[in-house]
């Protein structure tokens, strides 16, 4: 069944046809975390003592093997572990883990492979295990450099830990993203520019800039703090953006910003519409079959999780994905990236016929949302800025 409530016109009963399979991606979830934080929406669990890591690294390493018979032969081009807060596993466990997937899957030589961590002393300590582990970049959940805002956020480590982690990093890797947020609870202008200074000052290779936003089931949406107003907020993201460009960042995506040739090979294969296995409590599958896209979502509590790895059995949901629902999930990824796409690589990565989003694409460049030069396809300025209008135009109601 659908998970979107309105679907784009004049797909109907259009068969999925592809030639080539997309690129494909490994996503390993650690659901543990030290604290959970109040704005976090993912699906983390606070560690209540020592989490079971040799158990949970025998496990995932179980769940590829499991998956191995839908990928037979497809190389794989980036690993990334996320969470939760994988830097919570041992050096060893990084280590055993990536052994395994080397030997079980033809992972290409020059893979991008990616650790998320906190900059919190012990984790930091780590960094050169992960490193000897075969990790190559590391993702640094920094939030602010404002020990006030961090209090307000949860986080569990100060400004002055977040930039020892910081040098620590940089003496182990010369591939580092920054995890920042504004709009924070009490933030003024003046203070979300000096969070993007500071990080500027360790010249990282990629920062990610979040605005923050109050999930549902959170402890924020259940009570809310008092945050910038939108016009501020909008400031916000527009200072930081001309503060960014000025230190030749490139603004590739809507929250991303990248050094030259530096940008996230494995979050551009998720904005492409690439494929990427999921293995891991709670992680989420995007498998394309020559007549089909298939997405899948392991059993999201870990004992649970454990526990049908163990049956054989780590796959929750599986459905397969409407033409309908392909072609609006391609143009929602797709669509984030300030420079778009190639038109070719509609049909590439849906099976589809791009004629079947042709009055779509007509409607958006007529109301000044996108524009279509030679053969890419790309969001203008206003679209950039009102998103989501923009992707409204390739849903219908009417079916």
């Amino acid at each position: 069944m659908s998970t979107h409530p309105l679907q784009p016109v004049g797909i109907k009963s259009q068969a999925v046809n592809f030639q080539v399979p997309p690129p494909l991606s490994l996503y390993i979830h650690i659901p543990w975390c030290v604290r959970k934080c109040p704005y976090c929406d993912f699906n983390s669990h606070e560690a209540r003592g020592a989490i079971p890591e040799s158990e949970y690294v025998a496990a995932l390493v179980r769940d590829l093997e499991l998956a191995l018979p839908q990928m037979w032969g497809r190389k794989f081009y980036s690993v990334f572990f996320g969470g939760g807060t994988p830097s919570l596993l041992s050096g060893e466990s990084v280590a055993e883990i990536l052994r395994q997937v080397r030997m079980l899957l033809p992972l290409d030589h020059n893979a991008e492979i990616t650790l998320e961590a906190n900059p919190g002393t012990v984790e930091a300590e780590r960094f050169a295990a992960y490193r000897d582990a075969g990790v190559n970049r590391l993702s640094l959940g920094i939030q602010s450099f404002n020990d006030a805002h961090l209090q307000a956020l949860g986080r569990i480590h100060t400004a002055e830990e977040a930039k020892r982690a910081i040098e620590i990093a940089q003496q182990h890797f010369d591939n580092i993203n920054l995890d920042l947020m504004y709009a924070l609870p009490l933030q003024s202008l003046e203070q979300a520019l000096q969070d993007v200074q500071t990080a500027l000052s360790f010249a990282p290779q990629h920062l990610s800039c979040y605005h923050l936003t109050l999930e549902p089931n959170t402890l924020f949406a259940h009570r809310p703090p008092s945050l910038p107003d939108d016009d501020t907020s909008s400031e916000m993201q527009q200072r930081i953006e001309e503060l960014l460009a000025a230190h030749d960042y490139v603004h590739y995506e809507t929250s991303a910003f990248a050094q030259s040739k530096k940008q996230s090979r494995h979050n551009l294969n998720y904005w492409q519409f690439g494929d990427y296995l999921g293995i891991g409590a709670g992680a989420h599958s995007k498998l394309s079959f020559h007549d089909k896209v298939l997405r899948q979502a392991r059993y999201k509590q870990p004992q649970a999780y454990l526990d049908a790895v163990m049956q054989g059995t780590p796959v929750q949901e599986e459905r397969e994905v409407t033409p309908a629902d392909l072609a609006f999930e391609f143009m929602m990824n797709a669509l984030r990236l300030n420079a778009g796409f190639d038109s070719a690589l509609f049909q590439e990565r849906t099976g589809l016929p791009l004629l079947v989003i042709r009055s779509e694409l007509e409607e958006a460049e007529k109301r000044g949302l996108l524009v279509r030069e030679r053969q890419c396809i790309a969001p203008t300025e206003m679209g950039q800025r009102f998103l989501n209008d923009l992707l409204e135009i390739f849903l219908n109601d009417s079916k």
